[in-house]
């Protein structure tokens, strides 16, 4: 019995802690967690109502993540964002899913052309704009944008692979929600998306992988401007 309220009791932090986590994470993707800006595990204890046990948790996964950092003495705060980041994030987002669209295009079957063109129906009808009338991109749309481009990817073969893209995705929406937030957004008439998944459905590698870099290029152009004015 006494072992299993041990467990019951471990259980109960853990699932505590990663709620924790989420909703921390979700706030720094979206920007409502600046850069740079003080994670005070006693503040974010009392905000959470619950010990300090699993905020630290929650801030040791972020950390992991490279989403928070220690500040010496300070605790953690919210990592911050530069350009020179924001180039390197972007040349490695350009590589890992330049070769995942590729291998999926070689190896994906129907499963695969399906899985693609669903997510980019629920991207189109999902609303881009808040409904409350804020600045920012809606969260339901942000999580129907990630799912259309892992779903570009996930034929590749490669679970890690797979897994990195996604990491990127996350980090670089820190990026474009801090344009967001300031905007800026893109004046570009053409649907890019369309245009990557006719590519990938046409089982034109090439052009395929060409598209992808260029739309991760050119939003990382848009929020280069926001970048420089968010750097401490």
């Amino acid at each position: 019995m006494r072992e299993q309220q041990v467990m019951a009791g471990s259980e109960g932090k853990t699932t505590r802690s990663s709620a924790i986590y989420g909703d921390l994470r979700t706030a720094i993707l979206n920007g409502s967690l600046t850069p740079s800006e003080k994670l005070n595990v006693r503040e974010l204890s009392k905000r959470f109502d619950t010990g300090l046990s699993p905020i630290r948790e929650a801030l040791n996964r972020l950390a992991t993540e490279g989403l928070a950092q220690h500040a010496d003495n300070r605790g953690f705060i919210v990592s911050p964002v530069s350009l020179p980041e924001l180039m390197d994030l972007t040349q490695a987002r350009c590589w890992m899913n330049e070769l995942g669209i590729r291998r999926s295009i070689e190896l994906g079957g129907a499963d695969w052309e399906e899985s693609v063109l669903v997510s980019l129906h629920r991207l189109t009808r999902t609303p881009r704009a808040p409904k409350d009338g804020r600045t920012g991109t809606d969260p339901a749309w942000n999580l129907a944008h990630k799912a259309f481009h892992q779903a570009l990817v996930s034929a590749c073969g490669s679970d890690w692979l797979i897994e990195t893209c996604g990491q990127l995705f996350d980090s670089a929406e820190r990026y474009r929600s801090l344009a967001s937030l300031a905007g800026a957004s893109r004046t570009d008439p053409r649907d890019e998306h369309q245009e990557i998944l006719t590519a990938a459905l046409d089982r034109d590698a090439e052009t395929a992988a060409k598209l992808i870099t260029a739309h991760f290029q050119r939003t990382s152009e848009l929020v280069q401007t926001v970048v420089k004015g968010a750097q401490p």
